[in-house]
């Protein structure tokens, strides 16, 4: 399974990739293939303000409902609008045309304490 080498990542199998004080953020390739057919991405306004630790969203498909959340407090951006029309691009291209929001963060510090690439394929290697 392809790992995104730009991303960080974390245990319940988000990814953040930055540029600049914005963070792109979305579910990875394991998330999307263990919830199989993803039906409906429930994603927040923008404008609203995140915690670091919060559920910013939730994923729905065939087999289950999974909160997704972010590792910054910020600010959104901007929400991925393809999603609503076509979910099914989580699970097609989950850290590419499937990501979900863009954060505008004042401290990109916790990223820094989540997995690169390496340490998250090893931790699915596990």
């Amino acid at each position: 399974m392809a790992v995104a080498k730009d991303c960080k990542y974390t245990q319940t199998h988000e990814w953040f990739r930055t540029s600049g004080n914005v963070v792109t953020m979305g579910i990875t390739k394991f998330a999307a293939d263990e919830l199989t057919d993803i039906t409906y991405v429930s994603l927040p306004e923008v404008g609203r303000k995140l915690s670091a630790g919060s559920s910013f969203g939730e994923v729905e498909s065939v087999k289950a409902t999974s909160d997704v959340y972010s590792a910054v407090s910020g600010e959104v951006i901007e929400t991925n609008p393809k999603l609503a029309d076509h979910p099914e691009l989580v699970n097609n291209d989950p850290q590419g045309e499937g990501w979900m929001i863009r954060v505008r963060c004042a401290d990109l510090a916790p990223l820094e304490k989540l997995m690169d690439a390496a340490a998250y394929e090893k931790m699915l290697a596990g």
